[in-house]
């Protein structure tokens, strides 16, 4: 068994996954909420990739170091923060401009205001103050969710794919892995945004796969996990916090905004092609087509 187990590491690893996945997949379907469990489920279910890679590991008889826990040149750091709110950014200029979803969610702003005691100033400014402290110090909330992640896709498996194939399949293969992975909590569970499933699956399928061009060169580029725990932390927090609640729902909304919606996806697609573009940039010792 330890003979195949060493002879097929990425094969071991993605099998760990969904074991353990398996358990918190049962709960949270059985639910059908995220939130179940006082969100306890969930976060559990983001460690099970990084839970995975120090298993495999272990049989692997590799050192832990390995998965890449330096942290490298900040410059990557900082850009990895940076992109996603970039992307982000253009993904709901355009939502709004086109009026596909509406700025701003006056409920959502008063309950702001409400809750960090700011109701007698103006709506520019709570959101100003609501936007510069949530993009700072909800970061490492965030990043402690997204860390059990990037320990198994970036720390472990990019740099084992890296060893055979070139960056584009690294990328392709790794995004794919990616994407299933969150199937099952997106079709029996409320991982959604109330578009058909089919929609949503198709939607967060191209998602996922064009930002893991990004995640991958920024892996392979900087040589750290840390850049993926930041631009996974950065993403989930300017999403799920900032932008999409601070969109108003004009009737059609859900199939255009977040995660599931179209625009996200094909903004992402562009990002990927410039990285891609860059893939001479990385280190001759990845193959670069």
């Amino acid at each position: 068994m330890k003979k195949i187990f060493k002879s097929c590491p990425i094969i071991t690893f993605v099998l760990i996954t969904f074991m353990l996945s398996s358990i918190f997949y049962f709960l949270i379907i059985h639910t059908g909420k995220l939130g179940s469990g006082f969100g306890i489920f969930i976060t559990a279910l983001m460690w099970c990739p990084g839970i995975s890679a120090l298993l495999t590991s272990l049989l692997l008889r590799r050192k832990i170091s390995q998965l890449g826990w330096k942290w490298g040149k900040a410059k990557y750091q900082w850009k990895s923060y940076l992109i996603p709110l970039l992307y982000i950014f253009i993904t709901y200029i355009i939502i709004w401009s086109m009026g596909w979803g509406g700025f701003y969610n006056k409920d959502f702003v008063n309950q702001v205001s409400t809750l960090f005691g700011w109701t007698k100033l103006p709506p520019g400014l709570v959101i100003l103050l609501y936007f510069i402290l949530t993009g700072v110090f909800d970061m490492a909330r965030n990043a402690s969710s997204a860390l059990g992640e990037e320990i198994g896709w970036r720390g472990f498996l990019v740099p084992e794919l890296s060893k055979n194939f070139n960056y584009t399949k690294t990328s392709l293969i790794t995004g794919g892995i990616w994407a299933i992975w969150h199937f099952p909590i997106l079709i029996f569970a409320d991982y959604n945004s109330g578009t058909p499933y089919w929609y949503g699956l198709t939607c967060f399928t191209v998602l996922v796969v064009s930002t893991s061009f990004v995640f991958t060169w920024f892996r392979l580029k900087s040589n750290s996990l840390w850049t993926g725990v930041i631009l996974h932390a950065s993403h989930n927090l300017f999403i799920q916090s900032i932008f999409s609640p601070l969109t108003i729902d004009t009737g059609n909304t859900k199939y255009f905004i977040d995660e599931f919606g179209v625009v996200l996806p094909v903004v992402c697609m562009c990002f990927a092609i410039y990285f891609w573009r860059k893939r001479l940039e990385l280190t001759s010792t990845n193959k670069q087509n």
